[in-house]
């Protein structure tokens, strides 16, 4: 830990030497299909500050070893507690829809345990002593940022068997070096809990969750750690207007060097507006 990169996803395997493999991988099967609603999601502009606090860190669902910043009401702050690990659930509980938010957690603030993801309204906030505790139930769903591990129930999983690795397509003796930032993917129409980094769509993490009312939630055990959420911004189930299409099929058309310069463009100022969702 402590390593941090940009623009790209580092490989390092369990000896400590880089290995410098290539990034994109090519990645096939339906778990690694990268849903067109997400594209759609993130092509839009992000959420606005008021609905980004709608979705934020819920002060009065936490840990009491966790506070939400009085100046900063999207990150909250973790006491230097020892031997506890503390959760935080976000205010909104999702249950239908396409939803994306952003975690920033300092590679360097997580220590042995940090877990990211979603709960229902029962899952536990506090344990004694250092573990996964976001997964360790059947009430959470956890990636486990050091460990490369995804966590569910974790607690009744047989002895003989080992938790599942995220992202699946790494070798044994490789791991991820994250960044401070990560995209979270819930699709509650779908039942599906997925993560993106860098850009990179990693792959579905869970499947089953249709039917449930669902939490951002994180475990953590770092002493001083501060963790934030940034709402992207969601998309009910129904079926897109198609004014919504060929606006995203118009932004595609150009391509990301021209999407800047639609102003430029020969075209009246009311659509050049519309393409730019103004």
């Amino acid at each position: 830990m402590g390593q941090k990169i940009s623009g790209s996803i580092k490989s390092v395997d369990v000896r400590g030497e880089p290995s410098y493999r290539p990034v994109r991988r090519e990645l096939r099967g339906p778990d690694f299909c990268r849903p067109p609603r997400l594209d759609l999601l993130l092509d839009m502009p992000p959420a606005s500050t008021d609905a980004q606090l709608r979705h934020a860190w819920n002060a009065d669902d936490r840990s009491l070893n966790v506070f939400v910043k009085e100046d900063d009401k999207l990150t909250f702050h973790r006491h230097p507690v020892a031997q506890s690990t503390d959760c935080i659930r976000g205010k909104v509980g999702y249950t239908r829809g396409l939803h994306v938010w952003r975690i920033n957690w300092p590679a360097r603030q997580r220590g042995t345990h940090a877990v990211v993801g979603v709960g229902t309204a029962e899952a536990p906030l506090h344990s004694v002593g250092y573990t996964a505790l976001v997964g360790s139930d059947s009430e959470s769903w956890g990636w486990d940022l050091g460990r490369n591990k995804l966590y569910h129930d974790g607690k009744n999983r047989p002895a003989s068997t080992t938790a599942p690795t995220y992202p699946c397509f790494l070798e044994p003796d490789e791991s991820f070096v994250l960044p401070d930032s990560l995209t979270v993917i819930l699709d509650m129409d779908d039942g599906t809990l997925s993560f993106m980094v860098d850009g990179q769509y990693l792959g579905v993490a869970f499947r089953g969750l249709k039917g449930k009312r669902l939490y951002p939630i994180v475990s953590a055990v770092w002493g001083h750690c501060e963790v934030s959420i940034r709402y992207v911004n969601g998309l009910d189930p129904e079926p897109l207007p198609l004014m919504d299409l060929c606006r995203r099929a118009a932004r595609l058309a150009l391509g990301r060097e021209r999407i800047h310069h639609i102003d430029t463009l020969p075209l009246p100022q009311t659509l050049k507006n519309y393409l730019q969702y103004q």
